[in-house]
């Protein structure tokens, strides 16, 4: 079943989780989609996971069409979520107008996500204007992460969670039709989650949100320069993948790979005629 912003918001309603996982390429798209996600998220994260990048700041409007473009054509049933870089759409809502659009019309996304509440409303109304719908992102917000002094738990005092509170209801009334809380206390997101009537997507935020959202080399395990606490590891696929690798080489080395049934015949009559 295609997923869509409807049939996203009826799963708030009948209490059917919404599941979100990390894109970046087409072939991880495809395995996906056949798996029953209901939607794809080019992160990005990518800075970090795909670029090698300490952060996300450094992530480009054509880093994020480029991957978005792949992604979407691995997707035929999932929703495609294309994250607006950092500076895409701080410095006026005409730029963020702009650059939401060339993630739909060149990335062929289907909505867009941005971080930051209250101050980010009149960019948030103004791409649901222009028939873009948006996912609005709160709490840990990573392209923050240098005013927040590093990536920390966001909502912990009484003033910080009213803050939060605030936030979700403004991107709600600002048109977003979704929200990503990361790194909020679990009780405090199911507070959020029973305020306001669009789905929130939890990461590091509890179970108590309409959905969850994991960057998929987390929790495949590929990605291990560190694992936020918040990640479970599903399976360890990184150790699959380097004992393939390794496979490989002592197979490519030894002469026993490719055997027979990997090459292509001749007729031993043309070798012959070649000498």
């Amino acid at each position: 079943m295609k997923n869509t912003v409807t049939s996203i918001q009826k799963q708030k309603i009948e209490g059917d989780k919404i599941t979100m996982l990390t894109c970046y390429d087409y072939s991880m798209a495809k395995l996906m989609d056949e798996s029953g996600i209901n939607m794809l998220l080019i992160g990005d994260s990518l800075g970090q996971v795909v670029l090698g990048y300490e952060d996300t700041l450094s992530v480009t409007m054509e880093d994020m069409i480029h991957h978005t473009r792949a992604v979407s054509r691995g997707a035929s049933n999932a929703f495609v979520l294309a994250d607006m870089p950092f500076m895409s759409y701080q410095t006026s809502v005409y730029d963020a107008v702009t650059n939401a659009g060339r993630l739909i019309k060149e990335g062929r996304a289907h909505g867009v996500k941005l971080e930051g509440g209250v101050k980010v409303c009149p960019q948030i109304r103004a791409i649901v204007d222009a028939s873009i719908p948006v996912c609005a992102h709160i709490g840990l917000t990573p392209q923050s992460v240098n005013a927040f002094g590093g990536f920390k738990v966001q909502g912990k005092t009484e003033e910080a969670a009213r803050q939060l509170i605030e936030d979700a209801k403004a991107v709600e009334a600002a048109g977003a039709f979704i929200v990503v809380l990361e790194g909020v206390p679990a009780k405090l997101a199911e507070l959020v989650s029973k305020e306001i009537s669009i789905p929130t997507i939890g990461i590091g935020a509890g179970a108590s949100c309409d959905g969850q959202v994991l960057v998929y080399q987390d929790m495949l395990t590929i990605f291990s320069d560190f694992t936020p606490k918040f990640v479970k590891q599903f399976a360890n696929v990184g150790e699959v993948m380097k004992q393939a690798f390794q496979d490989y080489i002592n197979e490519v080395k030894d002469g026993t790979f490719p055997a027979e049934e990997h090459t292509y015949s001749i007729s031993d009559d043309i070798i012959d005629r070649l000498y």
